[in-house]
């Protein structure tokens, strides 16, 4: 009988690349965060997407880290948006 190497813990593709997604999302959402002009707004932004990140890194219903990741991208387009109405 062969034993695997990978550790039991080891992420599925698809859990891989979910992951991934989220990570680059949060990224860029800190990104994004750091353009705000006023230093209250920018901590209580920074403060809201860490919580809410924190807050669901253990769900592991797939269906539920899609619909997840679909309003990350959504709040991230909406904070981009307003920033470029802001500074134009």
């Amino acid at each position: 009988m062969t034993v695997s190497r990978l550790p039991s813990a080891a992420l599925s593709l698809k859990q891989f690349l979910h992951r991934q997604n989220v990570l680059g999302i949060y990224r860029n959402i800190l990104r994004t965060i750091r353009r705000v002009p006023d230093e209250a707004d920018r901590k209580f932004l920074r403060d809201w997407a860490r919580e809410e990140f924190h807050r669901n890194k253990n769900v592991t219903h797939e269906d539920a880290i899609r619909m997840m990741i679909t309003q990350a991208s959504n709040h991230l387009a909406e904070l981009q948006k307003s920033l470029a109405l802001a500074h134009s």
